[in-house]
């Protein structure tokens, strides 16, 4: 390669080796319209503008003589050394007259634009999502590729952005700097903390269009929703039955492993599910909550009442 730029060193300089011909190499068709390109004869790269090739041209020619005093990156123009020193200092000279966000580079600033524009040229080619920068649309296409190129040095599980698996790594240093302050509950994510207080200001944002019950997240509308479409997607591998939660799955599953958990401090007696122990509970205490709407009467377990309600129907 240093061949070829002695070789044309002279023609280099005095204009860059640019041919920009309306030739076959150097023209492209877009909408049936003529458009000028300008290509690099040594590596074929091709640019929209002359500038950009001649500024492309010094790659080439110019070695990288300015370095960085703080992280010794270097550089082979003295300007940007100077816009990577911004890296390091915080300036955020370019400012949104939109929403006054500050930026480093300018080019940061014309992406950041579009989010008020609603501008979104790039476009997925699988689902055909739309995106207002390249580089969101590049995380979004690992959706469609599974690609997961950022694995936890501890468990090896993988993510396809490095913010999920920092916020991961948190699971692992039991680190969850995110509190209610209304009942001191901790999360690792703000946006779970988010969630948790419509608990307590009982924000149901997410409505059945079936029943209209409402719901403070959109995973227990989802959940609720099967209900009505009677879906079952957890089948348990041994007896395949069908269970819409998989909570409920794992509850089933105790069954085949007779495992119980949940033990009775007063007679000792185990059960499978802590809604059973909290039935039996009431036996001691001798505590009815389920009456007959009928003639009144009262039952410890709902299965008592169900079995009484036949007297009436008969």
């Amino acid at each position: 390669m240093e061949t070829i730029i002695k070789k044309h060193g002279a023609k280099l300089k005095n204009d860059f080796y640019v041919k920009a011909a309306d030739t076959d190499r150097n023209v492209k068709n877009s909408n049936d319209k003529n458009e000028k390109y300008f290509s690099c004869e040594i590596c074929g790269q091709k640019f929209d503008e002359e500038r950009l090739l001649k500024k492309h041209f010094h790659t080439y020619r110019k070695p990288k003589q300015y370095s960085c005093d703080v992280c010794h990156k270097v550089f082979s123009y003295k300007c940007s050394l100077y816009l990577h020193l911004r890296v390091h200092t915080s300036e955020k000279p370019f400012s949104c007259d939109v929403c006054h966000k500050c930026f480093s580079w300018k080019g940061n600033l014309n992406r950041h634009f579009q989010v008020h524009t609603n501008e979104k040229p790039f476009s997925c080619s699988v689902c055909y999502k739309d995106f207002s920068q390249k580089g969101d649309l590049n995380l979004h296409l690992r959706v469609h590729t599974n690609e997961k190129p950022f694995a936890c040095d501890v468990c090896h599980k993988s993510f396809s952005r490095k913010a999920y698996l920092n916020q991961h790594l948190q699971v692992h240093t039991d680190e969850k700097p995110f509190s209610c302050n209304v009942c001191h509950k901790d999360f690792l994510r703000k946006e779970d903390l988010n969630r948790h207080l419509r608990v307590h200001n009982n924000e149901k944002p997410f409505s059945c269009d079936m029943c209209h019950k409402g719901f403070s997240q959109k995973g227990d509308l989802n959940r609720h929703l099967r209900i009505h479409t009677n879906e079952k997607p957890f089948a348990c591998d041994l007896c395949h039955k069908s269970f819409s939660q998989k909570a409920y799955l794992n509850q089933h599953l105790q069954l085949h492993t007779n495992k119980k958990p949940f033990a009775c401090d007063l007679c000792h007696k185990s059960f499978s599910q802590k809604a059973y122990l909290n039935q039996h509970l009431q036996l001691h205490s001798n505590e009815r909550t389920f009456s007959c709407d009928v003639c009144h009467k009262c039952f410890s377990h709902s299965s008592n009442l169900n079995r009484h309600y036949r007297i009436h129907t008969k």
